[in-house]
Formats: C-alpha cells, structure tokens, sequence
C-alpha cells in the first residue's frame, strides 16, 4: 500500500538570514514494500541511447516535492530527478472540469497567468526537445513551443513548454512569487510507466539536473547556484523528514564542516544533464576488489562512468564490477537462503530468528581521496518479512549506459552539489538517524 506523510504536505519554505537566503522544500516518500527491480531509463527522443540512465519513471521507492503552480495556486507532487532537466507537469485543458478526479492535474484554464512559449521563441528553440516532426508556423500568434519526452518501456510525455508562476511562503508567513516560471505541460502521457499506479499518483518529475531548463538552474539564479538533499530512511516509523534545500546555506555550516568530504563532478560532453562523480575503487570488509579501473571511466562516446541520481531507487553497477562485487557479496555471507527466490534479485538471505543480522561493509574510494561508506541498510534492503535482499543490479550489458548511485544507497548522506566549483559534497552530519 502506498503511503505519503501528511506532515509534509506543506508550501515551500523560503528562509532568509542576514548573510544568504535559500530555500527548503520538504521530500516526501511514497513506496510499497518492495522497491522496483525494473527502474526505466529516461532517454530523450533525439538522443535514445542516452548513456545515462534515470529512475524517474519506475515511480518505486521515489521522493517526491510538492509544488504549488499558477494562480490560483494548484498543489503538485513531482518526482524529484537529478538524472533529468525538464519540469513537466501532467495538464488538462477542460473547460468544465467536474468530471475530473480533484488534484489529477494542472487545470491551465484554472490559471490567470498560464501562457506556452511561442515555438519561435529561442528558449524553445535552444533548450527544449522537440517531436520529430514540430513545425513552427512563424505567422501564428499562437502557435505553442511542443516537447517531447520518451522513455525506454514506450512511455512518453508530451506537450507544450510554457511559464507559470510558482508560489512559496517565506518563514515569515509572506507568499513569495517567482514569475516566468519554465515548465513542460504534458497533454499527452502514455506507457505502463508514467500512468496507473506504477507512477504513485504523481503529476510530473521535477528535473534537478545541470541544463538551464531544470529546477534547480532556474532558483539558482536567484538563491544560489548550489543546492543539497538529505534523503531520510523511509523504512523508519514514524518516516523522518527529508528535505531539498536550493542555494547556499553556509549558516548551518555544513558545507564548511570537517566532516564534509568532497569529489570532483565530472562532465560528460555527450550528457551534460547528468552529476557525474569518479569511483576509484571498490572495497569490501576493507578489502580491495581487482576491478578494472576502465569499468568507471567514461568514453570517448560518452559512454560509461558513474551518475548520483536521486530519480533512480536501486544501484546499477556495470556488468563485470557488479559480478565480482556480488561474487564476494555471496562467499561473505553466512546467511541461509529463502524458501523461495526474489525476483529480481540474485542475493537474499532468510535472517529470521536473527536479531541483528550483518553484512559485508561496502564503501568506495572516490576522486579527489574522499571515501564514501554507506551503512548496510542501504545496500541490504528488506524485500519482504524476514528478507533482506542486496539492492544492486547490474546494467543491461552492451546498453552503453553506466553505473548510477541510487536514491536508496543515498540515505542519511547530505548530498551538496556545488555547481559552481563543480563538487559533490556528502556528509552524515545533520542527516542520518542518531
């Protein structure tokens, strides 16, 4: 059964301080007891085979952000994806909208200050993907900026790039209001992964990535071009608050703190959307694995190295990494094995009667000499009562995509994306659970 914490069905929260302002937006979390084995990868049209893949669709396991769009104000719940640029919003046009469910979309007739972007217009023409087929008749008023998304399963996205007015209450109570607000307006979604159930009553994604059309580019330019998440261990009763904060919030002298350490974020000229980071080596119970460093790398094609995605709910590891790491994995655990297998998963183990049950320590020496050690919980998940199964895969071999860091392996880290001096901070201070 799908579940959301109420209490964090807030506004966004603007807070100011003497030295800097930023803004904190509440994640919320909607799961059932087993996360996706299948995460879908977002490709966009003009590029389907992207390298680089993003969980966005699979809507297992997600954090979701709730967004107020338009005036009046109508309440959102966006998948939060950094592994994606585009904001889309699934919308309707009904002009009599009772026989819509409340909240199954952004009505656009609803709104005083909706408006599509012209499809001369150079945002449109620049930074949006468009339909194979997307003429501009350049003697039209009114002749809408088109987008296109499609994902690997079939599922697609599409409609018309527009602006909207996005509102936020400050500490203070006072509603702010940001203008010209970019957003894609989906009248038309289709495919197993973006409608029904498999989507969680979502109404969009909400990309966090490096392109100038996401979120976090576009508040950026206001509060800061930095922003940070603290995804908290949903399996918790009651569920710990996660947050998203967007711009520099050195108040809490968190990106200052010893504890923070630092990798470089790479960039991939072929995917510049994604947050790439450089896996050294791998270790585990401190011991080295002999991995071919090239596994991490990526190509001169654009082809390989490692994504943190937060759009993705389990780790994709390349092939041969993934087969040695499981390979040690299976000869380090002194668990028995189910009564009957996980689909999905090639290692479970039955930890009934065990109170505290252990595992392997996994950590990875990263760029730039930071180690990065996630606790078990994050990498040995409960499938189902009294099962607890590694949540890594493999990527499809010959795919061309490269490894992603999961939401999942991400819990109690904060993560701080330092756009501007293009570094990935992580720390468990002011995260994890004590």
């Amino acid at each position: 059964m799908f579940t959301v914490s109420l209490r964090s069905l807030s506004l966004l929260l603007l807070v100011a301080t003497a030295a800097t302002e930023y803004l904190k937006l509440p994640l919320l979390h909607k799961t059932h007891h087993t996360p996706s084995t299948n995460p879908l990868y977002l490709s966009h049209l003009h590029n389907p085979k992207s390298p680089i893949t993003s969980g966005a669709s699979s809507g297992s396991g997600q954090y979701f952000v709730s967004l107020h769009l338009g005036s009046p104000p109508q309440h959102l719940l966006l998948v939060a994806d950094t592994g994606s640029d585009l904001i889309w919003v699934a919308c309707s046009a009904c002009r009599d909208c009772s026989l819509r469910s409340p909240g199954s979309a952004f009505l656009t007739r609803h709104s005083a200050s909706f408006s599509p972007h012209h499809c001369f217009h150079s945002t449109c023409q620049r930074l949006v993907p468009h339909p194979r087929h997307n003429p501009c008749n350049h003697t039209l008023l009114h002749s809408p900026c088109r987008y296109e998304y499609e994902y690997s399963d079939g599922s697609i996205t599409e409609g018309f790039f527009s602006k909207e007015l996005v509102t936020l209450n400050s500490s203070s109570g006072k509603q702010i209001l940001l203008k010209d607000f970019h957003f894609g307006c989906g009248f038309h979604i289709a495919g197993p992964s973006l409608t029904g159930g498999s989507f969680n009553g979502a109404h969009g994604v909400l990309g966090l990535g490096r392109g100038p059309i996401s979120f976090s580019s576009q508040l950026g330019r206001r509060f800061g071009n930095k922003f940070s998440y603290c995804l908290m261990d949903y399996t918790v009763s009651p569920p710990p608050t996660s947050f998203l904060v967007i711009g520099d919030h050195q108040n809490d002298d968190v990106s200052t703190s010893p504890k923070m350490s630092f990798t470089p974020l790479l960039l991939n000229p072929q995917s510049p959307t994604f947050y790439y980071i450089g896996i050294k080596s791998v270790y585990v119970d401190d011991v080295k694995l002999r991995i071919n460093p090239a596994v991490w790398s990526i190509d001169e094609m654009g082809n390989g190295g490692t994504v943190i995605d937060s759009g993705t709910t389990l780790t994709l590891f390349e092939e041969s990494a993934y087969r040695k790491i499981l390979t040690v994995f299976k000869r380090r655990v002194k668990l028995p094995s189910p009564a009957e297998s996980v689909l999905g998963f090639d290692l479970c183990v039955n930890v009934s009667g065990v109170s505290r049950p252990s595992f392997p320590k996994l950590s990875f020496e990263l760029v730039g000499k930071s180690v990065f050690r996630p606790p078990q919980r994050n990498y040995f998940i409960e499938t189902s009562d009294q099962v607890k199964c590694l949540a890594i895969q493999p990527v499809n071999p010959g795919s061309g995509s490269g490894s992603v860091i999961g939401n999942l392996m991400q819990q109690g880290f904060l993560f701080e994306f330092d756009r501007d001096k293009s570094r990935l901070g992580f720390t468990r201070h002011s995260c994890a659970l004590p």
